[in-house]
């Protein structure tokens, strides 16, 4: 079981690197992955910290976590050794961090730019470029330095998105139990009860959770965390992801929507909830609420296709036993669940 030992969240907290460098008992090279805006708007200041704590640092830029992306990132690592890995960025760039320090052997930091989803306190990372979607268990991040003043800098999109993911616990902890009864998968009722706790938090206070409130954001910056904590925890992304997060990578492979995985997510929950006989208007309506979106036309695809990826979804990731698996839908039930939920007309 993996933990940070450091998570500092709050306005202004980027200035605390060198103190958490010092308490961390980090004296060596450093090396920050980011991507170009994220080196602009945090990635840089790290720099400047970690030189004026004598600490020598270089920068690579990377665009996503593809394989080629880690392998380059890994080659930069053997040649100037760094004692310590800064991922700075959103869920891409974080993921290349956390993979790539893991396959060297060193500890990486998480310094998050947007909240668009729960990988930045995360064990796991996706890797792109693969026909499906590709989860690699790598490492927890040794510390994470979340500063809210720059997250609140990015579209509040990002904040709706890491909300849809959130709230998509809810049906994830379902897959799982469900999996643990019918498939006797591992079920650690302690993680699974972490990531609800972080889903309720987020539906009793969505609307707290509005642009310019920094109570809201720092209060989604906690639930992602605590999520990243309990897949840690469960030693895999079972607590956080199920049938939905299918769902999400479905729609990705049907039709490039130009969602985001958290939104995506967020409308695949509330056709999963039906599928449980659980309370999906509840989910619809706390999306509403953050402003997410919870229909085919919102996430910018067509009904046809949404229908298709909801099909395609149990096909995915046949190794992970899901309510899609346990009912293997048709076109048919998969079109009348998602009139019956209002995703399409």
């Amino acid at each position: 079981m993996q933990l940070p030992r450091e998570v500092i969240v709050g306005n202004g907290t980027l200035s605390r690197v060198p103190e958490i460098v010092k308490r961390l008992g980090l004296k060596g090279p450093a090396l920050i992955v980011a991507g170009q805006k994220s080196c602009e708007i945090a990635g840089n200041t790290v720099r400047d910290l970690l030189v004026q704590s004598d600490i020598t640092v270089d920068t690579i830029l990377v665009s996503a976590a593809t394989l080629r992306d880690v392998l380059t990132i890994e080659e930069r690592i053997a040649d100037l050794k760094p004692q310590v890995l800064f991922g700075v960025g959103g869920g891409t760039k974080i993921d290349a961090a956390k993979l790539s320090s893991a396959h060297q052997g060193i500890p990486f930091v998480s310094v998050p730019t947007t909240l668009s989803h729960d990988g930045i306190a995360s064990p796991l990372a996706s890797v792109k470029g693969f026909d499906k979607p590709y989860s690699a268990m790598s490492q927890a991040p040794l510390a994470i330095i979340a500063d809210t003043n720059i997250i609140n800098q990015e579209p509040w999109r990002f904040v709706v998105s890491g909300c849809g993911d959130v709230i998509a616990k809810f049906t994830a902890v379902k897959d799982w139990r469900l999996a643990h009864s019918e498939r006797d998968v591992y079920y650690g009722e302690y993680a699974a009860s972490l990531a609800l706790m972080s889903a309720t938090l987020i539906e009793e206070n969505a609307a707290l959770i509005q642009e310019g409130n920094e109570e809201g954001a720092q209060l989604l910056l906690e639930a992602l965390i605590s999520c990243g904590v309990a897949m840690s925890i469960a030693g895999s992304s079972r607590p956080c992801s199920g049938s939905e997060h299918l769902f999400s990578h479905a729609l990705n492979m049907v039709k490039a929507s130009g969602a985001m995985h958290g939104e995506q997510c967020g409308v695949g929950s509330i056709m999963m909830a039906h599928l449980y006989g659980a309370n999906w208007k509840r989910i619809r309506e706390t999306l509403k609420c953050l402003g997410a979106p919870t229909t085919a036309e919102e996430l910018g695809v067509s009904d046809e296709d949404l229908v298709k990826a909801f099909v395609l979804a149990g096909t995915i990731r046949p190794e992970r036993y899901t309510i899609l698996q346990k009912l293997n839908l048709t076109y048919a039930t998969c079109k009348k669940v998602a009139k019956l939920t209002e995703v399409i007309h």
